[in-house]
């Protein structure tokens, strides 16, 4: 069996809103939100997404914050994650960022292996993000400027 099959991708992020999403500032976040899901969900190497039994995931608030907004989500490869990002209309999105929301001075998306099948808890990835933030890139969190192999999850 070929070692990168037994690993999934697993990544959070984290943004702070500039405003309520019911804010007129938040127009374009909150409108393109469903299109842009419905891109990851049908996405080649897309596995699961943190929603809602309504498929919203900005209800969730893991962070004692309101405007802390969180996305969960598992790939099947860190090229299938990177293609939906940078490689697809959710690049625009990206592009926008600074519009909807505040710029962090710390690392607000983390990627870690995960065994397929298996379901990251929010808690989880809050305890990735922290350990990335406290102690850098890692086996056990990392960003996509320094991408572990799989093998190292071992």
């Amino acid at each position: 069996m070929d070692r990168l099959a037994r690993w999934h991708l697993a990544q959070v992020n984290v943004g702070r809103v500039r405003a309520p999403l019911t804010d007129p500032l938040m127009a374009g976040f909150v409108s393109g939100l469903e299109p842009i899901n419905a891109l990851a969900d049908s996405s080649p190497g897309f596995v699961w997404r943190l929603q809602t039994e309504a498929g919203d995931a900005t209800a969730f608030r893991p962070y004692n914050d309101d405007r802390l907004l969180i996305n969960l989500s598992v790939w099947e490869t860190a090229e299938a994650l990177k293609a939906f990002v940078y490689r697809t209309h959710h690049v625009e999105f990206i592009r926008q960022r600074e519009n909807w929301f505040e710029q962090l001075d710390t690392y607000y998306l983390a990627l870690w292996w995960t065994a397929p099948g298996s379901v990251p808890s929010m808690e989880d990835a809050k305890a990735r993000l922290d350990h990335l933030r406290k102690h850098g890139e890692s086996p056990f969190a990392f960003s996509f400027k320094k991408i572990f192999p799989a093998d190292a999850a071992d």
